[in-house]
């Protein structure tokens, strides 16, 4: 496992990040706790969790693990922004939201301080500034060491580096958006905001709920049963088999398991590997919900696509560009000539 900076900071990560969202829910803490030991021993360090997961019990996971252990060797993230309770205030970005809930994550998580904490998500109903500030001063209090953000549009981030740029805040250092082969438009403005102020970028569903696993083939009428695209099709979320039973899907798998064949490794490998080489990514967050998962998903770092599988997978996964991004990305081929 190879160490990256996060950003501009001077914090290293591992490539690979270890989600644990499953914890608690997909995975029982037995199992948890085995990930966590096989993520460790593969060279792991960056563990990203959320107080929503399961409503702190991923969190609760975590700590017991990370009791007896030496806390200073792991990078832990979590996450604030979603309900934690029936009342007015147990939800959003406001300051006394984060404030309670950064207490609540720390008991939960057994430490004296998080790594990295993130909104969850954008909250329409607060002030920027008043986020800002109250994340701001976590990190002066020594209680969160880094800021970031996931599932925010290009010009909410924009904005907020902005602001903390100007009122010389603690700015986010970090972007956790969806990112795979099926998902990239996030490259049309997240990723350039990124790159051009040093963001560090830890995509979330690099395999997209299982889509490029290995398991979904052309062919296919329905997801095979227990398994998540099978209970997202159930529960209306994202992934669902719906969503993305199309003939752009399978021209994606047919290309990536072309390219797995040849390369004589798992299409789920392959898919995090095209991740691991693109320019603005830090570690792709793997969300495995068995040891057999993780133990494969870990077979992505070590070796490199060529130039030419990246073009490949590339062009399999384009999907039509709108007004005004493919304007804009022939401009920067052009400029890169």
């Amino acid at each position: 496992m190879q160490y990256r900076y996060l950003g501009r900071t001077g914090l290293k990560v591992s490539e690979l990040c270890l989600g644990a969202m499953t914890f608690g829910r997909e995975a029982s803490e037995e199992v948890s706790n085995q990930m966590l030991d096989c993520f460790v021993e593969a060279g792991g360090n960056f563990i990203d969790t959320a107080n929503v997961y399961s409503q702190g019990v991923s969190e609760e996971i975590l700590g017991r693990w990370l009791q007896g252990k030496d806390r200073d060797k792991f990078v832990i993230a979590t996450k604030v922004r979603f309900s934690m309770g029936s009342g007015a205030n147990d939800v959003g970005l406001s300051r006394k939201h984060i404030l309670s809930a950064v207490e609540a994550s720390l008991r939960r998580l057994n430490t004296t301080y998080i790594d990295l904490y993130q909104v969850h998500m954008w909250d329409p109903g607060t002030p920027l500034e008043e986020t800002l500030d109250a994340l701001h001063q976590l990190v002066q209090s020594g209680k969160v060491r880094y800021l970031g953000a996931s599932n925010y549009a290009g010009y909410q981030l924009q904005k907020a580096i902005d602001l903390s740029r100007q009122r010389n805040w603690e700015p986010f250092s970090c972007l956790q958006p969806l990112y795979n082969l099926l998902d990239r438009s996030c490259e049309w403005e997240l990723l350039p905001v990124c790159e051009a102020e040093g963001v560090g970028v830890i995509p979330w569903s690099p395999l997209r709920g299982g889509w490029l696993s290995g398991k979904y083939q052309r062919g296919m009428s329905a997801p095979p049963s227990n398994t998540r695209i099978e209970e997202a099709e159930k529960q209306g979320w994202s992934e669902s088999w719906g969503t993305y039973a199309n003939e752009r899907t399978w021209h994606v798998i047919d290309t990536l398991l072309s390219v797995a064949a040849k390369r004589q490794k798992t299409s789920a490998q392959v898919a995090l590997n095209w991740l691991l080489q693109k320019p603005a990514v830090t570690a792709p967050i793997l969300g495995a919900r068995t040891l057999d998962h993780l133990e494969d998903n870990l077979g992505a770092t070590g070796w490199s696509l060529t130039a030419e599988e990246m073009d490949q997978l590339d062009q399999a996964s384009l999907s039509p560009v709108p007004y005004p991004y493919e304007s804009l990305a022939q401009q920067r081929a052009q400029r890169g000539r």
